[in-house]
């Protein structure tokens, strides 16, 4: 009888101790894994593009209507760094460096866009250069440059510095004239020494500020894709010279085409020179 209460008790015993058992691991926590991080979530930043400047900043000669350069530029920028590139365009077709200058002083949502702004585009001075070509087309010569690149380069200086009112180490890239003119009239070197002469007059200008980033663009379109000389069409005997770099319509915008040239070419710029910007 005392084995049989012996074994009772013993059996009693276990499964009373395997139900506290049970009952304590479930009504303990689980210590998560040491390794284990929450997780959080990844804040986007968003930068401010702004595109200012003439009819290539507004995208003329673009079939997508989408804008040119522009928008492909601030597309590569998000794609290639570590936050948004919003972008705002202040692109006018037809305007000279004083027009843009002008809207500089006067426009509120420019300024206040440029007071935010972590990257700016600058197109400016074709048009300048364009009216003093236009004006002097029967006898044009460099002479006739004189006083207008004077000017610009005036209003150029005075284009950064107002840009950079509120935001003193804003990087702006100010982008080169073009001769859309060489193919069909390479007799006329004077215009495309006063295009040279230009270009040289901006750059210089330019250097005298800092985070000021000059991109030559007429080597890329002045004598059409990859410098082919552009394509020769021969009708009733007469042959004609098509720049394919440059919109079909006007043989003086750049075309879709053209516009992914210039953007590439301000995207290797902004890449070789980004590491010099100061923090914002």
């Amino acid at each position: 009888m005392n084995l049989k209460k012996m074994m009772q008790g013993l059996v009693f015993f276990l499964t009373s101790l395997l139900v506290f058992v049970f009952l304590f691991r479930a009504l303990l926590p689980t210590a998560s894994p040491r390794m284990t991080k929450p997780k959080t979530a990844t804040k986007e930043i968003t930068y401010t593009y702004v595109a200012l400047g003439d009819s290539l900043t507004e995208g003329v000669g673009d079939s997508t209507k989408q804008g040119g350069f522009v928008p492909i530029l601030a597309q590569s920028l998000s794609n290639e760094n570590d936050g948004q590139y919003q972008l705002v365009n202040y692109g006018v077709a037809g305007n000279t460096s004083a027009q843009i200058l002008d809207r500089l002083k006067k426009q509120t949502d420019l300024q206040k866009d440029l007071k935010k702004a972590r990257v700016m585009t600058l197109t400016v001075g074709g048009n300048d250069l364009r009216k003093v070509v236009v004006d002097h087309l029967s006898d044009f010569s460099l002479s006739d440059i004189q006083k207008p690149l004077k000017n610009y380069t005036a209003n150029l200086k005075e284009i950064i510095t107002k840009a950079r009112k509120d935001n003193p180490h804003l990087p702006i890239y100010v982008v080169g004239i073009y001769n859309p003119l060489y193919l069909n009239f390479p007799e006329l070197t004077s215009i495309q020494t006063a295009v040279d002469r230009w270009n040289e007059t901006t750059e210089e200008t330019i250097a005298q500020f800092d985070q000021v980033y000059f991109v030559p663009i007429n080597d890329l379109l002045y004598k059409g894709i990859d410098g082919k000389m552009g394509v020769s069409e021969i009708s009733d005997g007469k042959t004609t010279v098509i720049n394919d770099a440059l919109y079909e319509e006007d043989s003086f915008h750049p075309n879709n085409t053209g516009y992914e040239k210039m953007k590439q070419a301000i995207l290797e710029k902004i890449n070789a020179t980004k590491k010099t910007w100061s923090q914002k």
